[in-house]
C-alpha cells in the first residue's frame, strides 16, 4: 500500500526534527528529576540496593562520563556546551535528509542530551544545592546559599551495576590476591544516553554518519 505524503513530498508521520526535539527533552527530563530526587533523598555515598545485580548510589565527580577526571572544570563545562551546540547545529542540518534514517538522527539526539544533561549539573548545582556532611541530605535552594559558584557544580550519579566480582589468583603478577569488581562504575541516565549513542551509532549508522558528514561541509542542500 502506498504511503500517504504530506505537501512537501515526505511520508507522513513524526518528522526527524521532532523525533530529535523530542528525544533531547525526555532524556535531559528523565535525567535532571532522578539526579534532584537522589541528590534530596539520599546522603553522599548512600548505596540503596535495589537488585542484587543493581544499586542506586549517590556519588559526585568533577569530571567526564563514570567519574573519570581529565581537564579544568571550566574547560570541561565549557567543552560541554560548545558541543551540545554543534551537535544541534548538525542536527538542523542534516535533519531534512532523505539519504539518512531516523536511527542515525536519533542517536545524534541521545549523544546531544547526554552532553546536555550534565551542563546542569555543572552550570547550577553549585549554586543550588548545600553540601551537607552525611547521613544529612541536600537542600535544594538553600537559605545560606549553594555549596559552590555558577559552572563549579559536581555531576551527579547513581546508577551502579555490580554485577560480580572476585578476588585475582595469587599467582598473577602484579593483581594476585587482590579484588576486583566488574563493572565498577557509577554513572547517570546522561551517560547511558552518551554510550547507547556512539555504540548504536559505530555499529549500525557509520555509513550514515559519512553521508551527513559529507553533505554538511560541502553545503549540500536537503531541500
Amino acid at each position: 500500500m502506498e504511503k500517504k505524503l504530506n505537501t512537501v513530498g515526505k511520508p507522513s508521520g513524526l518528522t526527524s526534527g521532532w523525533l530529535a526535539l523530542f528525544i533531547i527533552l525526555f532524556v535531559i527530563l528523565a535525567d535532571q528529576i532522578l539526579k534532584i530526587w537522589v541528590k534530596t533523598n539520599f546522603f553522599l555515598g548512600e548505596d540503596v540496593p535495589v537488585f542484587s545485580w543493581f544499586h542506586l548510589k549517590f556519588i559526585e565527580n568533577n569530571g567526564m562520563a563514570f567519574g573519570m577526571e581529565l581537564w579544568n572544570k571550566l574547560v570541561l563545562t565549557f567543552g560541554r556546551i560548545i558541543a551540545v551546540g554543534c551537535f544541534i547545529w548538525f542536527i538542523i542540518k542534516v535533519k531534512n535528509s532523505f539519504e539518512l534514517r531516523k536511527g542515525f538522527i536519533v542517536c545524534l539526539a541521545l549523544i546531544t542530551a547526554g552532553a546536555a544533561g550534565n551542563i546542569f549539573d555543572c552550570v547550577f548545582y553549585g549554586v543550588i544545592f548545600n553540601n551537607p556532611m552525611p547521613p544529612e541530605t541536600a537542600i535544594i535552594f538553600p537559605p545560606d546559599g549553594g555549596y559552590s559558584t555558577w559552572f563549579e557544580g559536581r555531576v551527579v550519579d547513581m546508577l551502579y551495576f555490580p554485577l560480580f566480582d572476585f578476588i585475582w589468583p595469587s599467582w598473577i603478577p602484579g593483581v594476585g590476591g587482590e579484588p576486583y569488581e566488574f563493572f565498577a562504575y557509577i554513572f547517570n541516565i546522561a551517560d547511558s544516553a552518551i554510550c547507547i549513542g556512539v555504540i548504536l551509532l559505530i555499529l549500525f549508522y557509520s555509513k550514515d554518519a559519512n553521508i551527513a558528514f559529507k553533505n554538511v561541509f560541502e553545503k549540500k542542500s536537503f531541500c
